[in-house]
């Protein structure tokens, strides 16, 4: 069992189902928390009212706007299960690598808020689907499908198979983001904070891309970079101006 903690992601935790027992801070009176309280009342999900002192522990010091929620395990989806349920043309992600929860969160929401298909993590070398990320996330984690996969290089191949044309993100090597085309079946492939790319993973790329920079950081980070992707996906498809 795992924690949501945080007024949006307890209440998209409940419509997304699998909660089973919400915490609230005793005393509260926003009235967002209430709306949570009758949510949990007309899907018979048990509240338990407790002291702040006990929710901060729970959420180990981290803010959670005086309310938590126990959510059965996160139920993820398999490969083909993806596949079979994207939409034409298709946007699927693949995470090679990231590590920090925060960062695994914003990329989730991201790619809910711009209606990929799946994202794909890595069994190992990934962060967990941990609270933080749930929080991170914004209720992301309860709507985007997310499957795991044992070896990313060899599910790049299964994708390619699949009908999708893989584009890996690297910043010294690919094409400036909008010189591609993002109007066929489409999987945008990130890699992890310090070392991005793993080798064989960017071999199996059909196309690099790279967002432009002109400042003296080195990179994006790579949840803004995955925004930033995203977004040039949509700009495509929808026909927007850039300006």
């Amino acid at each position: 069992m795992s924690l949501a903690y945080g007024i949006h992601a307890v209440w998209e935790a409940l419509n997304a189902g699998g909660v089973e027992k919400v915490c609230v801070e005793r005393g509260q009176k926003n009235p967002r928390i209430q709306q949570i309280l009758d949510l949990s009342r007309e899907k018979k999900v048990p509240v338990a009212f407790e002291e702040r002192s006990w929710l901060d522990r729970k959420a180990g010091g981290a803010r959670h706007q005086g309310v938590l929620c126990h959510v059965s395990e996160m139920p993820l989806c398999g490969v083909e299960d993806v596949l079979a349920r994207a939409n034409s043309p298709g946007l699927l992600l693949v995470l090679d690598g990231i590590e920090d929860p925060h960062n695994l969160g914003a990329i989730l929401r991201s790619a809910e808020v711009a209606g990929a298909d799946g994202v794909f993590v890595p069994q190992r070398r990934s962060a967990p689907l941990s609270a933080i990320t749930v929080k991170v996330s914004a209720g992301a984690t309860s709507h985007v499908k997310i499957a795991r996969c044992v070896n990313t290089a060899r599910l790049i191949e299964q994708l390619k198979e699949a009908g999708y044309w893989i584009t890996g993100f690297d910043a010294e090597s690919g094409k400036p983001v909008w010189e591609l085309d993002f109007k066929l079946p489409t999987v945008l492939v990130l890699g992890g904070e310090e070392s991005g790319l793993h080798r064989l993973v960017k071999e199996k790329c059909d196309f690099l891309a790279a967002i432009p920079m002109r400042g003296k950081v080195s990179s994006y980070n790579v949840s803004v970079a995955a925004g930033i992707a995203l977004y040039e996906v949509l700009r495509q498809r929808t026909k927007l101006s850039p300006y």
